[in-house]
């Protein structure tokens, strides 16, 4: 199990859900929320994360704020500060690949709905940030402008519902087709019959179990890749 932590690191305050591996060191990962917040399914992932050998941590983007009534989350992402979210998710990866439980001082950054897309985007803020999994991303690239170019040389995966359209969504194809040109390498899979959210095992009316355990499989073996 992890645990809640608040620490200053470079003049940055960095908060979240840190999970670390039982014994040892382990590449450095961040698990970026859906719009929902902090919330239970995000630190289970975390620790999920840690069980599987990983230097885990999730930040706290709503800074201590959470709910599961779908209004408030709404405005909780409308609230968002977009480049402070960014800021975090750089200075979280910083101090993450500088922890002496991690084997590298590259991160790799995973994401769900509004985090899946952050994800993505967090790749062209930083140079620590070498590879990212995004699930189900967002449906449009206007807030976030990201800068493609600097995909170069970077990895990405995305899975895809068949519910928001599937890999040939245009807000996918868009960043597929400008990390390739970028010169990194980005790989697509679509889970047909799914919804929207079909890994949060919180909510039953989305849940997919079988496309969760192969969307995880996957994932973990692009982590360690």
């Amino acid at each position: 199990m992890g645990q809640n932590i608040s620490v200053t690191a470079d003049n940055h305050q960095i908060s979240g859900y840190l999970a670390l591996p039982t014994s040892g060191t382990g590449l450095p990962v961040i698990v970026v929320q859906e719009w929902w917040g902090l919330v239970p399914h995000i630190k289970a992932i975390t620790d999920r994360l840690a069980q599987e050998g990983f230097v885990a941590f999730a930040p706290d983007l709503y800074h201590g704020v959470a709910t599961t009534e779908p209004d408030q989350a709404k405005k909780l992402l409308m609230e968002l500060e977009l480049d402070g979210a960014g800021s975090e998710i750089v200075n979280a990866a910083k101090y993450l690949g500088q922890l002496p439980e991690s084997s590298s001082t590259s991160v790799s950054v995973m994401g769900f709905c509004m985090g899946g897309a952050l994800a993505i985007w967090s790749a062209t803020l930083s140079r620590n940030i070498n590879s990212v999994v995004g699930f189900y991303p967002g449906q449009s690239w206007e807030r976030h402008k990201p800068d493609w170019r600097q995909f170069k040389g970077k990895r990405a995966l995305i899975h895809c519902s068949e519910a928001d359209g599937t890999s040939q969504a245009p807000s996918i194809q868009e960043a597929f087709t400008k990390i390739v040109a970028a010169g990194g390498t980005a790989e697509l899979f679509d889970y047909p019959g799914t919804k929207h959210a079909f890994f949060n095992d919180d909510r039953p009316e989305v849940y997919d179990e079988q496309a969760s355990r192969l969307s995880w499989d996957r994932t973990l073996k692009f982590l360690k890749g």
